[in-house]
C-alpha cells in the first residue's frame, strides 16, 4: 500500500495554509454562536411569520426548524452576520410556499374520485345475483327475454326494440311488462 506523506506545514514554507483559509471563511460567515443567539431572540417572530402563511402550528414549527437547519448548513455563505435574520425570514417564506404547494397538490390528487371497487364479498354476492338473474331470464318466453335484454341491457328505447325485433311498439310494452312481472316472481321466490 502506498504511504501518504503529510504535507509540510505552510507556515514553515511561508505559504498560507489551507486550514487558515478555511478558518477565515468561517469567521467571515455567520458563526454557530451567532446563529444560536438569533434562534433564541427571533424564534417566536419567525414562528409568527410562518403562522401567517400556514394554518397549523405543527407545520409552522417544522418550517421554522427547517429554516434554521438550512441556514446553519449554509452559514458560511452569509458573509455579514447582521443579514442572518433576513436570510432566515426568506427561508421561512420559501419553505412555507413549498408546504402550501405540496398541500394543494395533495388536495388535487385526493379530490379525484377513487374508482369504485367492490370488496371480494360484494363481488361474490353480485356474481350470485347475476347467476340467479340469468337463470330466471332463461325461464322466460323467448320474446320476453329478447325485449328485456334489448331494452335494459343494450339500453335501447322501446321504439328501437320494436324496429330491431320487427314487432309493434305495443307488443314491446306488453312483452316487457309481462317479462318483468315473471322475473319479479322468480327472484322473490329465490330470496
Amino acid at each position: 500500500m502506498p504511504v501518504i506523506a503529510p504535507m509540510p506545514a505552510a507556515r514553515q514554507t511561508g505559504l498560507p495554509s489551507q486550514r487558515e483559509g478555511a478558518e477565515d471563511s468561517v469567521a467571515a460567515g455567520t458563526t454557530v454562536d451567532h446563529l444560536t443567539e438569533t434562534y433564541r431572540a427571533h424564534y417566536r417572530s419567525l414562528l409568527g411569520l410562518a403562522a401567517l402563511l400556514l394554518d397549523d402550528t405543527a407545520s409552522c414549527e417544522d418550517v421554522v426548524q427547517e429554516a434554521f437547519i438550512r441556514v446553519h448548513s449554509a452559514r458560511n455563505r452569509v458573509r455579514e452576520p447582521e443579514k442572518t435574520l433576513a436570510y432566515l425570514r426568506q427561508t421561512v417564506v420559501n419553505l412555507s410556499r413549498s408546504a402550501l404547494r405540496r398541500r394543494i397538490l395533495g388536495l388535487k390528487l385526493l379530490s379525484k374520485p377513487m374508482p369504485d371497487m367492490a370488496s371480494a364479498e360484494e363481488g361474490a354476492y353480485d356474481q350470485l345475483e347475476r347467476d340467479a338473474l340469468i337463470k330466471a331470464m332463461r325461464g322466460l318466453q323467448r320474446r320476453q327475454r329478447e325485449v328485456l335484454v334489448l331494452r335494459y341491457f343494450a339500453d335501447m328505447t322501446e321504439a328501437q326494440v320494436a324496429t330491431t325485433l320487427g314487432i309493434s311498439l305495443g307488443s314491446v310494452k306488453a312483452y316487457g311488462s309481462r317479462g318483468i312481472a315473471a322475473l319479479r316472481v322468480v327472484m322473490e321466490a329465490q330470496a
